[in-house]
């Protein structure tokens, strides 16, 4: 099992198109056994402590295995809506984890 938790910052003024981009990725993964554990919108007020600037949504989610993860990430009709995540998402942060024993 792969754990992935993506960090993401939008540009500014372009949440609909992320949100039309989410619209068709989010239930892509389904079709290679991916499956959205959390997908959270933090606010600046329930940050305790830390110097990263507030993300507009933070996911995470797993795959079976590599195969899957990569089977989604060349999903075609992903792909096609490409163009809405590089026009919305100014960064992100991704970070790779497999279960802790």
């Amino acid at each position: 099992m792969i754990y992935l938790t993506q960090v993401i910052y939008l540009k500014p003024g372009k949440e609909q198109e992320f949100n039309q981009f989410e619209s068709i990725a989010l239930p892509a993964m389904a079709r290679y056994q991916g499956e959205l554990l959390m997908r959270i919108r933090p606010t600046a007020d329930q940050f305790i402590e830390g110097t990263m600037v507030p993300p507009h949504e933070i996911h995470l989610v797993s795959f079976p295995g590599e195969e899957q993860l990569k089977a989604f990430l060349q999903d075609k009709q992903r792909q096609e809506y490409l163009h809405l995540k590089e026009q919305s998402i100014e960064t992100s942060l991704i970070y790779k984890g497999l279960p802790f024993p």
